[in-house]
């Protein structure tokens, strides 16, 4: 009877115990990155908001050293002065001026959406 169970010689392959114990680990291994990835790609999407609106600042700056007393209340305006978003990325002027005014940078695919606020200083709040 307990010969049945055994392998006979020239036999190759895996057994069901064999196949079930790989599939759990790479469940386990699954379980753990799935959640890490979405992480990273957060992340990822609120560095992008956060880089566009200190480019969109450098962009003001330059805008006010040709304009000194002018506003920016678009995002067209910037992008004269070498701003070009990231994709997804949504940057907003508001009313910008040397000494007042700000932006907004926020990415559509981050969730829950970070929106970051950037004074005319330039100091950035998330």
């Amino acid at each position: 009877m307990m010969c049945a169970f055994h392998k006979k010689r020239g036999q190759k392959g895996f057994t069901l115990i064999e196949l079930m114990i790989v599939i759990a680990i790479i469940g386990i291994l699954a379980a753990i990155a799935i959640p890490q990835f979405n992480a990273y790609r957060q992340r990822g999407y609120n560095a992008a908001a956060k880089s566009d609106i200190k480019n969109a600042y450098t962009a003001a700056q330059v805008y006010f050293s040709d304009y000194p007393a002018g506003t920016i209340g678009n995002s067209s305006d910037l992008t004269a002065f070498g701003f070009n978003a990231t994709t997804n990325v949504t940057t907003t002027p508001i009313s910008l001026t040397v000494s007042s005014g700000g932006l907004t940078a926020s990415h559509a695919s981050s969730s829950p959406v970070v929106t970051y606020s950037c004074t005319a200083a330039g100091v950035i709040t998330p």
